[in-house]
């Protein structure tokens, strides 16, 4: 019983989760029938599951690829996402095989967590909790994204992003969020700023 009780609780923050950050929301139940990047995150969940269960992998794929033709969402059965992940618009979203997504964390449409290698092993990248991409920006490579970072809108990042720091620009320039890191702290790495 513990099983479906926890996976009522995920459902759950899903929808408050979507109701918190998008101001257009009325309802859950227009979240629960209306929002593809619910649906998406949705249909990850039980495909994840599939992936990691022995036999299962072309099935899990399959039907990633039928909940991608559905909500315009692509997500690889491999991904690993956080709790509360909130894709707003979602269409164009493409979450690579081994990325990892943090908790609370928030995509707009046309985001890419994407690979630069066609090497095996880690090639996708790691987003903290809390961190927010906006439209059109590309994540590239095995970089880390930290806790409560900005990548702004069709930014292309590909170095690693520290916690509390907005990403801007192609290639994305950093620079700390406003009000949450002494820009002293940097003072010995002029790159990092625009």
């Amino acid at each position: 019983m513990g099983g479906l009780s926890d996976a009522v609780g995920l459902l759950r923050e899903d929808l408050q989760a979507a109701r918190e950050r998008d101001p257009s929301a009325r309802s859950l139940v227009e979240i629960a029938l209306g929002y593809p990047g619910l649906h998406a995150v949705w249909c990850h969940r039980l495909v994840h599951r599939m992936w990691h269960t022995p036999g299962l992998r072309l099935p899990a794929r399959l039907l990633s690829q039928l909940a991608r033709a559905i909500t315009g969402i692509e997500i690889h059965p491999g991904a690993r996402l956080g709790r509360r992940l909130f894709i707003d618009h979602g269409m164009g979203v493409v979450i690579g095989e081994t990325a990892e997504v943090g908790d609370d964390v928030l995509l707009f449409h046309g985001v890419t967590l994407g690979g630069r290698s066609m090497r095996p092993g880690k090639r996708h990248p790691t987003l903290g909790d809390r961190v927010t991409v906006g439209a059109g920006a590309k994540i590239l490579g095995p970089v880390s994204i930290g806790d409560g970072a900005q990548v702004g809108a069709n930014a292309v990042v590909i170095t690693d992003v520290p916690a509390e720091f907005l990403a801007v620009g192609i290639p994305a320039k950093l620079r700390p969020l406003p009000g949450t890191v002494s820009p002293l702290a940097y003072a010995d790495d002029p790159a990092i700023y625009i």
